[in-house]
């Protein structure tokens, strides 16, 4: 999950209770929030019928009702400023639909599930990673695909990364949601202190060999104290970085072709494991989180912790606007088998409860528009879920930090999507008990050193337990 996705601020609404309506929803989000929602959404608050029970508002034209919407994504600090500019747009565009905007809460995975199941959670919200298939696999999620089928022009689906797209859909074809941005993987490097070291910078050709033989090389003891304290690089242990690796063996987490099959104890899978494992615990080259306190890995590479990190273009302008050293950045290193890159899952999706669901989707038109993508690239150098919008976002990155950017290959983070090599996390049926034992294990395999990598084929075993079946992998039904 990216970073600004759950940003920690206080959160100015309290969790719903269980048996809430959707009429107290709307009127406690118009008592905490309305200091933040978009303009023109202010007045309507105050006035008594926009709490009314079928959430619709008479206007001046009598023969014309107002549908309200509720629109609930991320609450990072730049984030809800630009959603009211956004919005005062699209209510121009469409005087008929009012819309809502609310921040996530803070526990967003607890309590959308929570206002899911009580029926009332926000007609369009944002989601990603493994918590976003889980809604849709639990029935939240309204299925998208008709509307794509019978209103979505083909050349705006030509844009998307294939990947990216397809990863919103589930094997039932029960399509979910649509891309939001396309954050994607990459390696950061200190250019600063490869020059300090005399080791070559990194360039696109670079395999997993070569990435290994720059961390050996760049972890330091720079005090002489007989105590590393300059990794050569680091990566988040979570599901979706840990797999690029392991997509780059040739193995999977899932495999796609089959769904409902652990492949978490597979032999390429493994093979890609024991790297990691190898790089943290034997050679001590690749930080864990203990080594750098819990710094996370954007900290410990904007303080010099790390000479490189694994991380996305969503941290662009974190890094940029903190690093103190020249910047460099280029594509994953290559696996054994394959070059791959992570694509987020970053999309929108529709409440399958929502009463409005028309409205909800000509909303939905709206922010995957070109306009709603341009102003995500512009306050927080997103980048866009749209290829012709690339260039643009190279542009305005420059434009902001001239000096900076001008030594960043920045294209580098849009080759995944450019060339068709990009990756998706890999989903099974039942993510969130394989979720909880998978990253019960790779916390004793790789940030306490404590068991082998094949020990995960207790998690695959575990799995196949839950349903009472056998397996040689694992089913994970």
């Amino acid at each position: 999950m990216t970073a600004h996705q759950l940003s920690v601020q206080s959160d100015p609404l309290q969790p719903m209770p269980a048996k809430a309506s959707r009429r107290t929803f709307l009127r406690n989000v118009g008592l905490a929030l309305g200091g933040i929602f978009v303009s023109g959404c202010v007045a309507a608050i105050e006035r008594p019928a926009v709490v009314t029970s079928n959430r619709r508002e008479r206007n001046a034209d009598p023969d014309r009702e107002i549908t309200q919407l509720v629109y609930q994504d991320w609450r990072s600090d730049w984030f809800p400023a630009m959603v009211e500019e956004m919005l005062d747009i699209f209510h121009q565009q469409h005087p008929s639909i009012r819309v809502f905007f609310t921040p996530d809460p803070p526990n967003l995975i607890e309590s959308m599930s929570a206002s899911m199941m009580a029926g009332t959670a926000p007609d369009l919200f944002q989601g990603c990673c493994t918590f976003f298939p889980i809604w849709a696999q639990s029935g939240y999620t309204t299925d998208l695909q008709p509307w794509v089928e019978q209103h979505l022009d083909e050349s705006v689906v030509a844009e998307w990364d294939t990947a990216q797209y397809q990863a919103m859909t589930l094997p039932t074809g029960h399509r979910f949601g649509l891309p939001k941005y396309h954050g994607s993987l990459a390696l950061y490097y200190n250019k600063d202190l490869f020059d300090q070291f005399g080791f070559d910078y990194p360039n696109g050709r670079w395999n997993h060999d070569d990435y290994a033989e720059a961390m050996r090389a760049l972890t330091q003891d720079r005090s002489n104290n007989d105590l590393t304290d300059l990794w050569g690089s680091m990566m988040d242990v979570s599901w979706d970085r840990v797999q690029i690796h392991a997509n780059g063996w040739g193995g999977h987490l899932i495999a796609p072709e089959r769904p409902n099959h652990c492949a978490l104890s597979e032999p390429k899978t493994l093979d890609a494991f024991e790297w990691l494992r190898a790089r943290m615990w034997d050679e001590k080259c690749m930080a864990t989180r203990l080594d750098v306190q819990n710094m996370s890995t954007r900290s410990a590479f904007i303080n010099q912790r790390v000479a490189m990190v694994e991380d996305g273009s969503w941290a662009l302008k974190e890094i940029l606007n903190e690093a103190n050293f020249r910047i460099g950045v280029v594509p994953f290193p290559a696996g054994p088998e394959r070059q791959v890159t992570l694509g987020t899952t970053d999309g929108f999706g529709i409440y399958s409860e929502t009463l409005y669901a028309d409205a909800a989707w000509t909303l939905m038109n709206f922010l995957i528009g070109k306009t709603y993508g341009q102003a995500m690239m512009k306050a927080n150098f997103l980048q866009p879920a749209r290829r012709t919008l690339v260039d643009e976002w190279i542009d305005i990155i420059g434009q902001e930090f001239p000096n900076k950017a001008r030594e960043i290959d920045l294209a580098a983070f849009a080759e995944g999507h450019r060339k068709g090599y990009s990756v998706t996390i890999e989903i099974g049926p039942n993510m969130e008990a394989l979720q909880q034992h998978t990253y019960e294990q790779w916390e004793q395999i790789f940030t306490f050193g404590t068991a082998p990598v094949s020990s995960m084929r207790s998690v695959c075993q575990q799995m196949s337990s839950i349903r009472g079946e056998k397996s040689e992998g694992g089913a994970i039904q």
